[in-house]
């Protein structure tokens, strides 16, 4: 019993000391200070890789409403460069801060694809934000950092927000 206390402490330490690739899972219409603090933190002590990662909404025809007019589309378009914009600025400002930095934008389902990018990326470390909702809003909506948690293989570090 003792051997396997000590394995398992032994390999989640060895893991921790070789942490080279950090996800942040961002959500832009949030305030994220707190979460850019700690994951600056973290990768400075590790030396590693910090992937910024927001998942926009994915198209509408993605699921299965028809995309509409070109003004939507245009507008849709505009939205993304701007969210892009906004991503690729926080990965320049902690590039300023010595941080090997990128910013992804990606389309999708938020909790499935930030697992997916975390496996694709190899991550050590996943960081998330945890916001406080109702009981009704977390089982009509759901929460996206159960969700990833739930889903993914790679540890979670969630930071509470609200």
């Amino acid at each position: 019993m003792l051997t396997t206390r000590c394995y398992f402490i032994l390999s989640s330490v060895t893991r921790w000391l070789a942490m080279k690739n950090i996800l942040v899972a961002l959500d832009l219409d949030r305030e994220l200070g707190p979460l850019l603090d700690y994951a600056q933190q973290l990768a400075q002590k590790f030396n590693a890789k910090t992937w910024l990662l927001y998942v926009a909404d994915p198209e509408p025809s993605f699921v299965g409403y028809d995309i509409g007019p070109q003004y939507i589309r245009n507008a849709r378009a505009k939205e993304l460069k701007e969210e892009h914009r906004y991503l690729q600025a926080l990965s320049k400002k902690l590039k300023e801060k010595g941080l090997d930095a990128d910013g992804l934008l990606i389309e999708g389902p938020t909790a499935e694809a930030i697992v997916e990018e975390a496996e694709r990326l190899r991550a050590d470390l996943v960081i998330i934000g945890s916001h406080d909702h109702s009981l009704l809003y977390n089982i009509l909506v759901g929460n996206t950092a159960s969700s990833v948690l739930k889903r993914s293989k790679v540890p979670l570090l969630t930071i509470p927000l609200d």
